[in-house]
């Protein structure tokens, strides 16, 4: 398994294997296809439990929280990267550190758009327009990272118009070593890390000098700043509540992980399916124009107001949630709802320590959660944001920002990114022609759901602005 694990993440094949291990070692050849998405195997001694059963991923975020955890083999793979943040402690440390983080998600700061509208003029003026081939997803990619400095930092990298920027590719190269490190299980230790040391040496030395600057500042200073909307960032926010230059690193590149990647990704992927969708791209913007006209920059309130907007978004994360794979491990002697007795369908035990793998990919896509296909509900795996009309997925059978007290705290935030910046792009351009083949893409899982290939389309202006 353990072989299997880390060839599956150097050839981008994860999906691919959780589906193989559901199919060989769940309870579905015996008459229970409901429950055959939870299987256990034995890794070099340690008993490891995968899932994609929502009553079970709903007990691991939510009615049994306490029972689960990151747990401290993770904290020792991920410290390195992301130190002692939100996402890799638990209890008491993680409800620090969710307090500290929370007020820069209020309602306030999530519909300030202006952030958004400095980047998105210069992510669009590199998107040619007379139907030129471009890598929009590595456009997005530079987007979200000059986007979420400039929110965390007060100040943007500028990798939109330096691509070239060493901090972009060395948080990069960090995740895709991070993500194998993770896949190696028991043997992580052997993973060599030169280059995955030197890329974290590259972003401690960009983000040091911003945390400095900011604990130059005194607490006075600091609070006249948190009072005025000028010149505030969310570092200073930080350093209002303490002054230990390490808790400031981690949680600072833990969000800009959380804000540059996952947005990225989501814009990257909704794109693909709109370049192989033109019927999707003409009533997506003839809603925008409708609402918003071919050129005035929409309020977070016409952002809400926008169904078919909503319902595109709701479609690519169903598809392709952000973070495709997470890992849970028990905290004490407990057990899960599913996955126990001769059919997977009675609870199964979990002993203290074990690792619990759960895939939202895998559980949003199982045809079995749906409705069959008709005319009005395509096959769950082809695009269609028509199918949130009449339809809204079930309890805890949709979690593309994760459930329960972890939920993921900037959602509203990367919503409405994502909302702002595809309402500004097709006000501009009116058609998203492919420029790929039909096999060409696959998805990768460094951590964050990407589009392997890119998404190379070409875009045209349109002629009435």
């Amino acid at each position: 398994m353990l072989y299997h694990s880390v060839k599956a993440v150097t050839t981008n094949t994860v999906y691919e294997l959780w589906l193989d291990r559901f199919a060989k070692y769940g309870h579905r050849e015996i008459g229970s296809a409901s429950h055959g998405y939870t299987v256990e195997f034995d890794l070099l001694g340690m008993r490891v439990v995968l899932t994609a059963e929502p009553d079970n991923i709903k007990a691991l975020l939510a009615t049994q929280f306490s029972d689960y955890g990151k747990g401290e083999p993770f904290h020792e793979k991920w410290k390195d990267f992301l130190g002692d943040s939100i996402f890799t402690t638990d209890l008491q440390q993680w409800h620090d550190s969710r307090q500290l983080i929370r007020p820069q998600f209020i309602k306030d700061r999530v519909t300030d758009l202006e952030i958004f509208e400095e980047h998105v003029a210069e992510l669009i003026d590199q998107m040619g327009g007379r139907g030129q081939e471009v890598d929009v997803a590595a456009l997005f990619l530079r987007y979200t990272l000059d986007a979420s400095t400039h929110f965390l930092l007060g100040r943007s990298v500028d990798s939109l118009k330096d691509p070239r920027v060493e901090f972009a590719e060395a948080f990069g190269e960090v995740q895709r070593i991070q993500s194998q490190i993770e896949s190696a299980g028991p043997l992580a230790y052997i993973m060599p890390r030169g280059r995955f040391n030197k890329g974290l040496k590259t972003i401690n030395e960009f983000v040091n000098p911003f945390i400095d600057e900011a604990l130059r500042l005194s607490p006075g200073e600091l609070d006249d700043k948190t009072r005025s909307d000028d010149g505030y960032t969310f570092l200073h926010a930080l350093a209002c509540f303490t002054r230990d230059r390490k808790v400031i690193r981690d949680q600072l590149v833990a969000i800009l992980l959380a804000g540059r990647d996952t947005t990225a990704g989501t814009l990257s992927w909704m794109f693909y399916e709109l370049s192989r969708h033109p019927e999707a791209v003409v009533k997506l913007r003839r809603e925008i124009i409708e609402t918003v006209g071919s050129s005035r920059p929409p309020t977070y309130e016409d952002l809400k107001s926008m169904k078919y907007l909503r319902h595109a978004i709701n479609e690519t994360l169903r598809l392709y949630p952000a973070v495709p794979i997470n890992v849970r491990l028990a905290l004490k002697d407990t057990t899960l709802p599913y996955g126990g007795g001769p059919n997977g369908d009675e609870p199964i035990g979990i002993l203290k320590d074990t690792p619990i793998g759960y895939a939202p990919l895998v559980m949003q896509r199982r045809a079995d959660l749906y409705p069959p296909p008709s005319p009005d509900f395509p096959p769950v795996d082809v695009f269609s944001p028509e199918r949130w009309d009449n339809w809204i997925p079930k309890s805890w059978h949709y979690v593309p920002f994760n459930g329960g007290p972890r939920i993921c705290i900037g959602q509203q935030f990367a919503l409405t990114e994502i909302g702002y910046t595809i309402v500004r792009i097709l006000q501009r351009f009116e058609t998203v022609d492919t420029r790929m083949a039909d096999n060409e893409q696959f998805m990768t899982t460094n951590i964050v759901l990407q589009p392997g290939a890119g998404v190379r389309v070409g875009l045209w202006e349109s002629e009435k602005r």
